[in-house]
């Protein structure tokens, strides 16, 4: 018979307070940023770093500060490669 995942119950997660989100320390702030794989992302968003879309089923990363960590207005969609590169960029013009 197969074995059962159950759930700790009675003890909450490590990261449950932040969504499974890791913390990032960077010259522009401390961030929160959470990984979203294809199969999760379910909707249409638009990228702060290069002002492109990241269409449904494409695999990118959640950013928000760290101090606004229960703030959803705050959090921002970024392809990988963006998010990875924000230093090196100069803000894009939004449309």
């Amino acid at each position: 018979m197969p074995r059962r995942n159950r759930g700790h119950r009675g003890r909450p997660e490590p990261r449950a307070a932040t969504g499974w989100a890791r913390a990032e320390s960077a010259p522009d702030g401390e961030w929160l940023v959470r990984t979203v794989p294809g199969a999760q992302a379910a909707k249409v968003y638009r990228c702060p770093g290069c002002d492109h879309e990241i269409g449904a089923g494409v695999p990118h990363v959640v950013a928000w500060p760290a101090d606004e960590a229960g703030s959803v207005a705050d959090r921002r969609h970024w392809h990988g490669a963006c998010w990875q590169a924000r230093a090196r960029r100069r803000p894009t013009r939004r449309r």
